[in-house]
């Protein structure tokens, strides 16, 4: 298969196979909560697959500042966010754009500030952008938030901007806001949240009166969406519930929303939610806090909670995902791509009937992968990595 040439700011012939780190199997790690038991074969450290693959990494553009988000456009170039507040587009020949100006203020303490960004397929009609942003509420205090906006034809402005979702309540914290967006196959946008991760808020992961640990699914331009769960006492917007930090989330080839959350220490969850159903934290979990201890009452099932589909301990810090769908990669149709930031890795799963069957790792120890997406001209890996210096990469077979 021929590729389109792309010029890129540097290139890197930096290969790494999957399978190890410094010589030893990912699955050799001890977990951190010890005495756990799985609820099923493979929920967690399944098999190791395609342990002599490596990928060749080609950098689009690199001297970013704490990249985010980033999805394709019509024309091949990349929609992209840094944390600070800055949209830019980079071309398909690497150049890269000055920010795009008329956006909302963003709060970016700790772990806020720009995030997620995502267009619809009639982009080349409407120019409609959305994007999801920690919005400053006031007394120190700020949430995450979803907003859309007209690009303009010079792509320098966004036009016509409305904030469309806001979280409530707000918190004063700097860390947990999500998030990722997410069209389904009806046209509703999925947004996923965080539970402001400080003791008080965090229970309210399972209050169904608040937009706190929830994915939400709402109308592109606000509003409840039309499908959504009636759950006693809940928000109308609110599509499941009793989650932690949401960071990865992806629409597999069947039109089912999955997604990929922080867990503390030990616990990140792949999951599937369903609708109005409660996913546990912070009262069920397979991680531990930071500090060694028990979450709650320690416990890793409960008969009103739904299990993880799948579980990483110690964990990957998941962050971005994409189901692949490309012709580069053939053996990889319908797997689950996900970003790792400390795994500092892209991890790969292969599924079956809804059931983890095999889990690979690529370019280990290469930097912390934010973000990851698939180039829908000729079925590239593009994911964003943050460490040092911030840059937009593509993946290639090794040659």
């Amino acid at each position: 298969m021929s590729l389109r040439p792309h010029a890129a700011a540097a290139l890197a012939v930096l290969i790494a196979s999957c399978g190890s780190v410094n010589g030893q199997n990912f699955n050799d790690a001890p977990p951190n909560a010890e005495g756990q038991t799985p609820a099923f074969p493979e929920q967690t450290r399944a098999r190791v697959i395609d342990a002599g693959t490596t990928l060749r990494r080609e950098v689009i553009v690199d001297g970013l500042e704490n990249p985010w988000g980033i999805d394709q456009l019509p024309d091949g170039s990349w929609l992209l966010t840094e944390r600070k507040g800055r949209m830019r587009i980079v071309s398909p020949d690497g150049t890269l754009s000055e920010p795009i100006a008329g956006l909302p203020e963003v709060d970016s303490r700790g772990q806020g500030g720009l995030l997620d960004v995502t267009v619809a397929d009639d982009f080349a009609e409407t120019r409609r952008v959305w994007w999801s942003f920690s919005e400053p509420r006031g007394n120190g205090s700020n949430a995450t938030a979803v907003a859309t906006g007209i690009l303009s034809e010079e792509a320098d402005r966004m036009r016509e901007v409305e904030v469309i979702f806001q979280q409530q309540p707000a918190w004063r914290s700097t860390k947990h806001y999500g998030s990722r967006l997410v069209f389904d196959q009806e046209g509703a946008l999925f947004v996923t949240t965080g539970e402001r991760s400080d003791a008080e808020p965090r229970k309210l992961a399972q209050d169904v009166g608040t937009h706190l640990g929830k994915v939400v699914r709402i109308n592109p331009m606000g509003g409840a969406s039309a499908g959504n769960p009636e759950i006693e006492g809940g928000l109308p917007e609110i599509w499941s519930y009793g989650h932690r930090n949401l960071q990865s989330a992806a629409l597999a080839p069947d039109g089912t929303l999955w997604t990929v959350e922080h867990g503390p220490r030990g616990g990140d969850e792949l999951n599937q939610p369903q609708p109005g159903l409660n996913y546990g934290w912070p009262e069920v979990t397979y991680g531990e806090e930071y500090s060694g201890v028990p979450v709650g009452e320690g416990i890793t099932a409960r008969d009103d909670v739904e299990q993880p589909v799948y579980y990483w301990d110690p964990v990957i810090a998941p962050s971005g995902m994409v189901f692949y769908d490309g012709d580069m990669f053939p053996d990889w149709q319908g797997d689950a791509l996900i970003g790792g930031l400390a795994g500092q890795a892209l991890v790969r799963l292969t599924l079956e009937d809804g059931r983890v069957t095999g889990e690979a790792r690529y370019l280990q120890d290469e930097g912390r992968v934010r973000d990851v997406d698939v180039d829908q001209e000729d079925g590239s890996i593009v994911i964003l990595t943050i460490s040092g210096d911030g840059a937009l990469v593509r993946l290639l077979p090794e040659e």
